[in-house]
């Protein structure tokens, strides 16, 4: 009886680190072009970005702009909640991270500045938040980022050229006041940006800091042979 007690023991334990091992601990992920890496546990669900873009965008989807855009932008999106949504970039009580990359046009290549890359999905500075409150008015409706903090600001100089920028910055958006954290960056032939942005209600940001600076750490340019 006791050999047989220690065998079953034994099988469990078997079959509960198998099950283990069948579960990787992260997600990881590489842009089309094999350009941008990055990784976010597995606890993430990972979704379709599609329709964050054509709300970042405005494009119709149908319409010859979103398709043009379709082919110089990649993105991915990944959420921890318990009922995972892309409408959760912009409020979550749960840990929300967009990823982004952009391949430029020449007058996109022509324009990019520091400044454009903190205003790269939401307005971060002065002039893009005050461009964007006229534009709102203009529409007659009220603006949907109000109380804007910044946290902070820092200047990224990366080996090979590369230049980027991340900030943390606050907003309330309804009744919520949501804390981003947003790295973008500039590869050194100043041909595409990539950005990763990561939200969630400023309560749990502040306990769950931490966590995503891990997650943002993971976030870099990668060298293609060639």
């Amino acid at each position: 009886m006791k050999k047989a007690r220690g065998l079953i023991a034994v099988t469990v334990a078997i079959l509960m680190l198998s099950a283990c091992a069948g579960q990787p601990e992260f997600h990881y992920v590489r842009d089309k072009a094999g350009t941008t890496y990055f990784k976010v546990p597995s606890s993430f669900t990972q979704l379709n970005a599609s329709p964050i873009e054509l709300y970042l965008s405005g494009d119709h989807p149908n319409s010859a702009a979103a398709l043009l855009r379709a082919q110089r932008v990649w993105s991915t999106a990944f959420d921890q909640s318990a009922e995972p949504s892309v409408n959760h970039l912009l409020g979550s009580t749960e840990p929300f991270v967009y990823a982004t990359v952009h391949q430029l046009t020449e007058e996109q290549r022509d324009a990019i500045s520091l400044n454009r890359l903190r205003d790269f999905v939401l307005p971060v500075t002065s002039q893009m938040r005050e461009l964007y409150a006229q534009q709102a008015m203009a529409t007659g409706q009220p603006s949907m980022f109000k109380n804007f903090v910044l946290l902070n600001d820092e200047v990224m100089t990366m080996d090979n050229g590369a230049r980027g920028v991340r900030v943390r910055f606050e907003y309330q958006i309804g009744e919520d006041v949501q804390t981003f954290d947003q790295t973008a960056i500039l590869d050194e032939k100043g041909a595409t940006v990539s950005v990763m942005l990561i939200g969630c209600q400023s309560v749990c940001f502040q306990k769950r800091a931490a966590e995503f600076d891990k997650i943002e750490s993971t976030f870099k340019l990668l060298r293609l042979p060639g």
